[in-house]
């Protein structure tokens, strides 16, 4: 998979918000998907994303662009004119992935759906170092397909099926120059103007819980963070006050509903012995805070579906049913969002 960000292409941007949030890589992304024979689904749904918080919707059901955010809302009633942007320039990819995806079902020879076409395009700012980074990626059926290169204004194919679809749009000339004008100029431009309107909430710092979870005394023991801001924060587990890797594995950090963030780590802890439990702990690191949320490794802050009544209070158990069922829920949504993102 190519990694975000792969093909840079550095570029002049304004300066008229830059000092409103910290030194990090800020972004706005644009998610498409258009589908074909997936029930209950729309058969296309747009996303955009600053900071990986969700700011704006639409889908071929409403047909029109909503912000999904207040501060959002503030700059759209501002600017009706940018809102109304956003409402043709998604109805106008409705249209033309639509058409792609019948163009591909065609070169692909492909007679039975479902067909998924996914697109996702846009830009990092990264304020300490100036440096711009655009791309635009897409995704046929959850595989990699086509990747713009802004350096050489050329896409790569990394698939057989892709090359005559590359060799098509590289003739493109102008769609391509219109590209680069965006990821030079426009997206930095407009994210941060964003980052302007939504600096209360996107340089808010929030603290997450930490609970320890197991499903049964035999099963992986799960750290789980929820409800961080920014998403710059890592959890490990240590033994002795360093950190471990043996037995255990982290997840990918996951997005709530809220705005917020959620990310856990699993650890082998049939491997220890009881007598050592107490020198095992986990860390969730978090950079809006000097401080570290450390949970020691103790049987009775375990929270488990698995226990009788008899041994953990009903409210307890209800605690731990509702930890393990939201592990379960953000792991079904990072498939969806990955392979929506089309992280290429």
């Amino acid at each position: 998979m190519w990694q975000q960000g792969k093909y840079r292409y550095p570029c002049k941007t304004t300066t008229k918000y830059a000092n409103f949030y910290p030194s990090v890589k800020h972004s706005l992304r644009y998610f498409r998907t258009a589908t074909y024979g997936v029930p209950g689904f729309p058969e296309f749904v747009g996303d955009a994303t600053v900071n990986e918080v969700q700011v704006g919707y639409y889908d071929s059901n409403i047909k029109t662009a909503k912000p999904k955010q207040d501060w959002m809302m503030e700059l759209f009633e501002k600017d009706p004119n940018h809102l109304e942007w956003y409402s043709k320039k998604c109805l106008r990819s409705q249209h033309l992935l639509r058409a792609d995806v019948n163009g591909l079902k065609q070169r692909l020879n492909l007679t039975e759906g479902p067909y998924i076409l996914q697109r996702m395009n846009g830009c990092e700012w990264d304020e300490e170092t100036g440096e711009i980074t655009g791309y635009e990626l897409y995704g046929y059926n959850g595989e990699d397909f086509l990747a713009l290169d802004l350096k050489t204004l050329t896409w790569i194919a990394p698939k057989p099926q892709a090359v005559l679809t590359k060799l098509t749009w590289d003739t493109m000339k102008a769609r391509l120059e219109q590209y680069k004008h965006f990821y030079n100029y426009i997206c930095p431009d407009w994210l941060k103007k964003y980052l302007h309107y939504g600096r209360s909430f996107l340089q808010k710092k929030e603290r997450p819980s930490v609970s320890l979870l197991q499903r049964t005394p035999t099963s992986m023991l799960t750290c789980h963070a929820t409800g961080f801001y920014p998403e710059t924060a890592d959890i490990f587990w240590r033994r002795d006050g360093k950190e471990i890797h043996e037995g255990v594995e982290k997840g990918e950090i996951l997005a709530n509903n809220d705005g917020t963030f959620q990310m856990s780590v699993e650890f082998n802890v049939s491997s220890v012995q009881p007598e050592d439990w107490n020198r095992y702990d986990c860390v969730f690191k978090f950079s809006g805070f000097n401080d570290n949320i450390i949970v020691k490794l103790d049987k009775s802050t375990i929270r488990t579906n698995w226990a009788s009544p008899s041994e953990f209070p009903v409210a307890h158990v209800a605690g731990g049913v509702g930890g393990l069922i939201l592990i379960g829920i953000a792991g079904i949504f990072f498939w969806v969002r990955r392979n929506n993102a089309i992280i290429l």
